[in-house]
């Protein structure tokens, strides 16, 4: 198969802009805002965080369990289902989505944790942890904004939800106890079972699987792709980015009061995490370019690799080590930093598009 040139036309990125929807465009703007009520709520609704977290999901509070369920089923009803079979046939895709994932970067934020805290014990076990709960949620909106593969980035975040069941706690035992005795470094331990963390890849990622599959198959056959894709996917595209909003309002609402009265631990976690978002996202692009893979695969497998899963992150600190631990702020400062991180990347991403092979000059993948 002939490759795409490696350039393509200047004004391509320009059109992908001026496509996005007033919403999509200033996302930054509406996530600080989204932040900022959160933690405003927090401080100024008393026991607030206790009536949010009254009723969970698998481990996490229900209103944002509604957030993520709304946010990812949009995004999974966009992908072609009947293509995955080609997409799973890029064996090359699969190994680099799952090395970066599961080595680099649990290697890589073990690694950022011991550099930048190696006196506060409790936050460098947060942040390791943090960097083993791989990304099953949010990356599939950031890809998406990113114009990325939509069936790639499906594929890549199953293949990470069967990892996270498999793998979670084996590598929890691995960085916090048996790689840091190897080193001669202090050891911690955790225990969280496998059982808990199914019971989260179950809801967050199978229920909007289910629905989006069920949707496009019921939908193509009653009305046609053509319907699908050009009526019925533009009419429910934003309630993604309304459920984004929301979680963040609810999750910075639930974690408000120990986020704003700890600013200077706030900030000594923010250092290793922005580190971490940046070189991961930034090695896993050069290496897919590197790969010469297209620009769409490149941003799923990035997008990928550099998000985490930090409802699960923050569920398993605060249950093995409890809701006031270091360990629980490491995990609720992981959102309020990847959050603006990635939004920023997207852009980032947009602009080094014209160093990728491209398989598609006129991308659909922008929510509109």
């Amino acid at each position: 198969m002939t490759e795409p040139a490696l350039h393509a036309p200047p004004h391509r990125d320009d059109t992908v802009v001026q496509r996005l929807s007033t919403l999509d465009r200033f996302l930054p703007v509406w996530i600080i805002a989204a932040m900022v009520l959160g933690l405003a709520l927090g401080r100024a609704v008393p026991g607030l965080d206790d009536a949010l977290a009254a009723v969970e999901v698998g481990s996490v509070s229900l209103p944002i369990a509604v957030g993520l369920l709304v946010m990812m089923y949009p995004v999974l009803a966009k992908v072609r289902y009947d293509e995955l079979g080609h997409v799973t046939r890029d064996r090359r895709m699969l190994v680099t989505s799952t090395v970066l994932n599961w080595v680099a970067g649990p290697l890589l934020m073990f690694t950022l944790a011991w550099v930048f805290l190696p006196d506060l014990p409790a936050f460098r076990t947060g942040l390791i942890i943090v960097g083993l709960a791989r990304c099953i949620a949010m990356v599939l909106i950031w890809n998406d904004l990113a114009c990325g593969d939509g069936e790639a980035a499906a594929i890549l975040v199953a293949l990470n939800a069967i990892f996270q069941i498999l793998a979670f706690a084996l590598l929890g035992w691995f960085c916090l106890s048996v790689l840091p005795g190897w080193l001669g470094l202090a050891q911690a331990a955790l225990e969280v079972s496998m059982w808990s963390i199914a019971t989260s890849v179950l809801v967050f990622l199978g229920i909007p699987l289910l629905a989006g599959y069920l949707t496009r198959t019921i939908g193509e056959r009653t009305r046609g792709r053509e319907w699908y894709e050009t009526s019925f996917l533009p009419r429910i595209g934003p309630a993604a980015l309304y459920g984004l909003l929301f979680t963040i309002v609810i999750l910075f609402a639930l974690q408000g009061e120990t986020i704003t009265g700890n600013p200077l631990d706030v900030a000594r976690i923010a250092v290793p995490l922005l580190a971490y978002f940046v070189l991961m996202w930034g090695g896993s692009m050069l290496l897919t370019r590197a790969l010469r893979f297209d620009y769409q695969r490149a941003t799923a497998v990035s997008f990928t690799a550099a998000g985490n899963n930090f409802e699960l992150a923050i569920a398993v600190a605060i249950g093995v080590f409890g809701v006031a631990s270091g360990q629980a702020l490491a995990g609720v400062v992981g959102p309020l930093i990847e959050v603006p991180a990635l939004v920023a990347l997207v852009y980032v991403s947009l602009w080094a598009r014209r160093f990728f092979p491209d398989r598609d000059p006129a991308p659909t993948g922008v929510p509109q």
